[in-house]
Parts: structure tokens; sequence; C-alpha cells
């Protein structure tokens, strides 16, 4: 199912190495394009209206999914009620958070895997995931024995094995490349067999969520995949990886992932984007509607939260070209980094405010390893074995975050006053 090193093509590597090799490839055969007589003609699409969309559900399913900038309706808030009441009595819970990253996955991957090998790593209740974070979510989910998958799909492929470029999506088309082999690979790993161990998991209270961005609507849609693995049916093993292919969809470099919903008796389709668009990395709003109630519910204080962000968050000095290419495409790395450690900020306060452990990891400062272009295996492989010798030696957690190390503590009573008012 973990295409990783395929989904690891989020907003950033477009903006870098993915972009760049793009148009170079294409500014090399431009004039052989414009001397084709068709282009590859975009579908038409029926689109739901703005009211009608809020109503829209996937064809053959119910409650899969949820709007990502709103409290959790019941059916996401369930899975984790029946797991704090089982579990509440022998441990706190445990949830993990993975961003996407493009090739930088390939730290996170390692990371987890080597925590693994340590044997320390906790059974997640919760897991999230956005684009190259959302391939990697369910192996993380399902457990120690799908970890050599994690390797093998960090280290195995490159950038054909993702990609090609579609030449004739620069004048007419919906996309400059063709995800086409990132879909197979998709297809490699969710089989239902795999669904199956998904749903197992799930049943037992734990929840897998993942990313995707609406475009119509501009907001973060949140897919329970454990409810759709459940299904058991062909239908949702296309759903199951139409949503991994679009959690990893860049917009312009991918054509979107159309997905059909049914609204009273007419079908639409919805054009659902990389969930980075929206956010880089997040915790289920179940969470936050479970943290704010009172009561039993209460049992989420004191769980524990660990943040992957597959990326450098400090800053990274480069000289830059007076280029139009170079400026854009460096404006747009550093406004998606600042993008990323907002998202980061978010989680922070939550967790502040509900007296969840706070636990943060991100690509150390001092790896210096450069890949020679997009999905470079060499780079990849050096990036997931220093992830791997960080978690099995036992990852150094950040508890707090660049700038409030010196005021935690005043910015945290600050942060709860109100909390705790507006509770009593």
């Amino acid at each position: 199912m973990m295409p990783m090193a395929l989904s690891t093509l989020t907003l950033s590597t477009l903006t870098l190495g993915t972009l760049r090799a793009i148009v170079s490839r294409l500014a090399v055969v431009l004039v052989a394009s414009l001397q084709l007589g068709a282009c590859a003609a975009i579908v038409p699409r029926n689109a739901p209206s703005e009211m009608a969309a809020i109503h829209a559900e996937p064809v053959g399913f119910r409650d899969v999914r949820y709007w990502g900038d709103e409290p959790s309706p019941r059916m996401a808030e369930a899975s984790l009620q029946r797991a704090s009441a089982e579990l509440a009595a022998s441990r706190p819970m445990n949830f993990l958070a993975i961003s996407g990253g493009a090739e930088n996955g390939a730290f996170g991957a390692g990371l987890l895997s080597g925590w693994g090998e340590a044997g320390s790593r906790p059974t997640f209740d919760m897991v999230t995931g956005v684009s190259s974070g959302a391939l990697m979510a369910p192996f993380v989910f399902l457990g120690r024995a799908h970890d050599e998958r994690l390797r093998e799909i960090f280290t195995a492929y490159e950038r054909k094995d993702i990609f090609t470029v579609n030449i004739p999506g620069l004048l007419q088309g919906s996309a400059l490349a063709d995800n086409t082999p990132l879909s197979r690979l998709i297809e490699k790993y969710v089989d239902r067999d795999f669904l199956r161990d998904v749903a197992r998991e799930s049943a037992k209270g734990r929840v897998l969520l993942v990313g995707t961005t609406n475009l119509d609507a501009q907001r973060p849609v949140l897919w329970d995949m454990g409810r759709i693995a459940a299904a058991d049916t062909p239908e949702a093993i296309d759903l199951f990886r139409q949503v991994l292919l679009a959690s990893a969809t860049v917009p312009g470099a991918f054509a979107p992932v159309r997905i059909k919903v049914r609204i009273g008796d007419k079908d639409y389709d919805e054009l659902h984007v990389d969930g980075g668009v929206t956010r880089q990395v997040f915790i289920g709003p179940s969470v936050l509607r479970l943290v704010a109630a009172r009561g039993p519910r209460r049992s989420v204080s004191g769980a524990h939260l660990y943040v992957i962000r597959n990326a450098r968050i400090d800053p990274e000095w480069d000289s830059v070209g007076a280029d139009v290419l170079s400026v854009t495409q460096r404006s747009l790395t550093t406004l998606i980094k600042n993008q990323g450690i907002g998202d980061i900020y978010r989680i922070y306060t939550v967790a502040k405010f509900n007296n969840i452990d706070f636990n943060l990891a991100s690509v150390p400062a001092d790896f210096q390893v450069k890949p020679n272009g997009a999905f470079d295996r060499t780079y990849m492989t050096a990036l997931f074995d220093r992830g791997f010798e960080m978690g099995r030696r036992g990852y150094p957690w950040v508890r707090s975050l660049p700038g409030l190390q010196s005021n935690e503590h005043g910015l945290t009573a600050q942060l709860s006053a109100p909390t705790m008012a507006a509770a009593r």
C-alpha cells in the first residue's frame, strides 16, 4: 500500500527537484509537443453544487469521512471512545501524526522502523497521515510485521516508478506529469488481505485517518480508512487506493483524483488532491472533541502524542538565483515550510490545552546529504538509515517548539486559563 517513495511526491517535491525536472524536460521537448495534432483533453466533470456537496457520500459508502476543519461527528468519535474505555485502565493512549515530505519521507519511515526494532514503539490508538505520511500510516497502523515494507518503499523505488512527464498536459491537459506508475505501486501493496488487516485493527477501536483536500470546497477531508476497509468489497479496495493516491497528488503536477459521490439519486464527482494543501500534518478532530468533553472521555488526558515532520524545521541557507523559476521555487518552499511549522504549533497548543504529552521529530539539521534529483535512491537510503539509527537508539523527541523553549511554562499557563474557565 505504501508506494511511499512514490507518495513522497508532496507539495515540497513539486517546488523543489520535481518541478525543476519536469520543467527542464518539457523545455527540451516543447517544440515537438506543439506539433501534436491533439492533446489529451480534460474529461468534463459533473461537480456538485455548494449546498448539495455538504451531504455528498462516496458511492456505496456512508460515514467514512468528515471535514477536517470542524468538530467530528459521532461516527469519528465512537472508535476513540471505545478505545478509551478499553485501554484507560491499563495504559495511556498513544497518537501518531505523520506529515508529508516527498523523498524526505524516508526519514520518518526509518525512524519508525528503528523504533520498532528497538522494541519500544507503542501500539498507536490513532494514526494520521498526509501525502507520503498517508502512504506510511497504514503500515505503521498494522505494526512491526510491516516495517520491512517501509524500508522497501523508501529505498527500492525511484522517479520512474512514481511518475512520467506528460507533454500534452502542458498545453491542454490536466497535469504536467502522469502518476500512473504511483497508482500501480499502490495497487501492488493494497489488496484485499491488506484491507482486512486494517479492518481487524479498526474493529478494536483504533483509528487510521488519511487527509486529502477537496478543491471545490477548499477544505481538508479526513478519511476513516478503517471504516472503508470494513466494507470488504471491491469498491472498498478502489476507494482505499483512491484516497491514498489523492493524498499524494500534487495539484498541477498530477491530475486531481476524481471521487464519485452520490447526493440523493444523482452521482457527481469531486476533485481531491494532496492533503498538504490544507494540512501538512494533523490530529483528528475526534481527538479535539474527546479531550474537550467531560466525564469518562477525559481519559484522553495524559495521552502521548508523537508528531513526525518529514522535513527540516530549522532555517536552511541557500544562495538563490535571480531568475523567475528560482525565486518562485524558493518562495513556495519557504511558504510550505512555514505552513508546516504553523500546523505543528496548532497541534502543540491543543496538546498543552488538554494535558497531552507532546513529542516532535524532524529531519536533523546536521544531515547534509543532498539528493541528485527527485526520488534519488542514494539520498533516500541514507536518510532512511539515519532515521533508523536514531529510532533504534532512542530518538531524542523534542518536547517544545522553536522559539518557545524559554517561555513554555508561561505560554502554557496563559493558554490554559481561558480553557479552564470555559470548561466551568
